[in-house]
């Protein structure tokens, strides 16, 4: 366990490294005159619906009212035994000629891939209605609150990239919204640092599952190497997926840095799962979507990007060990500080070799470097108070994800046993209506990578 904590932690390291002492390709930011000057590729919206009908509503209003772009349409999945959602999807059509209903022919719930995949088939029949071609399809949830650049520049960057993806970034909560915060570190972290020395590695984007712009061809030539299908129908993850194998296929990806302008920072913003069982819900499907990966394309990558998939799949052992290590740490040093206290010997310290003890601090060392750097992330998106806390979510964070990957295992196991697929397991989504523009301004604080 040692060891392989130890691994897990100079792996950390190494990308912060990368983070710390390597320079960013610059990456040209068109101007305002540039994204209203250039021409409007056509673009559709694929929008997957699984009992969304107490958000959907408000997110299509709000987003057709604020989107600054005119040349798109956005086509609604839904399931034939999701009534409400139906209405719902059905009703904003009424009122907004850009929305189309994609009925998805049979029960739900399927998985994400499965319902985007009938959404473009509805999306190929309103071309053959209309004798239009669409250039660009971007994925978006129910619960997104897409900027309103958005679409100009994914536009703008589609014209030199086969992927676009928009930041991702949790819309901030209360201090005591422990679990929510989790994201919000996650996130920060992810965004600010990972992602970036990932592409500045060569390593291959996995798309975000919203605020991705894909390339239309690029698409279609993916859905020709498996039976048609855009999207894969077995796969819970079919976002990472897709990012993959777009690189494989030799596209580019581009992220779009963190950028703040008069609407906030240039993301997409949701809110998350706010309660421990339904943050275990949402990342066991992410995990088993991991495993799915595992079994669908094993280690037969390009030597450079085997590195990436150990750091995408690491998670499937470390998340298991590291509630432990969080109690061993927490009960050594709390005895230590306490022996040093009394005047006694640390009766501990007679059980632990002295080359697991120089792990164990070394281990221990790194723990407080990447800690340093979540908090720095979180500060610069949500400010110094709240990234304060960053310690503890981290511990928590720990239990989360050991959970939620017991019962990835548990699920992918039952499902093979039983010769069956993933359904796709719902996450309860709430849409931000009366809070979002105080929600989408917090962030004055926050510094463009670029200065």
């Amino acid at each position: 366990m040692v060891f392989w904590i130890l691994l897990s932690g100079l792996d950390d390291l190494y990308v912060s490294l990368v983070y710390l002492f390597s320079r960013a390709p610059r990456i040209p930011w068109p101007a305002d005159e540039e994204l209203a000057a250039a021409p409007q590729r056509r673009i559709a919206i694929f929008v997957p619906l699984w009992h969304e009908h107490e958000v959907i509503r408000e997110m299509l209003d709000h987003n057709l009212a604020g989107i600054r772009y005119s040349n798109y349409d956005l086509f609604i999945g839904v399931y034939p035994n999701d009534l409400p959602t139906i209405r719902a999807v059905t009703a904003a059509a009424r009122r907004h000629p850009r929305i189309h209903v994609a009925r998805v022919p049979h029960n739900g719930p399927t998985s994400k891939g499965d319902c985007l995949n009938w959404i473009y088939r509805r999306m190929r029949e309103f071309e053959q209605q209309h004798d239009v071609r669409f250039e660009i399809l971007v994925t978006h949830d129910a619960e997104d609150w897409i900027h309103p650049e958005s679409l100009r520049l994914i536009n703008w960057f589609s014209r030199d990239h086969q992927m676009v993806q928009v930041p991702v970034l949790p819309l901030p909560t209360r201090p005591a919204d422990v679990t929510h915060g989790l994201y919000c570190d996650e996130f920060a972290e992810y965004q600010c640092k990972d992602i970036p020395v990932r592409q500045r590695l060569g390593g291959f984007l996995p798309s975000n599952g919203v605020g991705t712009g894909f390339d239309r061809a690029a698409m279609e030539r993916l859905a020709q190497s498996r039976g048609g299908l855009m999207f894969h129908p077995d796969c819970l993850t079919e976002d990472y997926e897709t990012g993959f194998l777009l690189h494989a296929q030799g596209c580019r990806q581009i992220f779009l840095p963190l950028r703040l302008d008069g609407s906030g920072l240039v993301a997409t913003r949701e809110y998350f799962p706010r309660t421990f069982r339904a943050s275990v819900r949402q990342r066991s499907r992410w995990v088993a979507g991991i495993t799915q990966g595992w079994q669908h394309h094993g280690w037969r990558v390009p030597w450079r990007q085997v590195y990436w998939f150990w750091r995408d799949r690491k998670g499937l052992v470390g998340n298991l060990l590291s509630p432990l290590a969080n109690f061993f740490c927490i009960y050594g040093t709390a005895s230590f500080l306490w022996s040093v206290q009394a005047g006694v010997a640390w009766r501990l310290g007679a059980y632990v070799p002295a080359w697991l003890s120089e792990t164990g601090w070394a281990t221990l060392l790194i723990s407080v470097v990447q800690g340093g750097l979540r908090m720095q992330a979180s500060a610069r998106i949500y400010g110094k108070p709240f990234a304060a806390a960053v310690p503890a979510r981290i511990l928590w964070g720990n239990l989360v994800n050991c959970a939620a990957t017991v019962a990835a295992i548990r699920q992918y196991a039952e499902a093979r046993i039983r010769g069956r697929g993933l359904a796709w397991r719902k996450t309860d989504h709430a849409f931000p209506v009366p809070e979002f523009r105080q929600a989408v301004t917090e962030a004055t604080q926050f510094r463009s990578l670029d200065e």
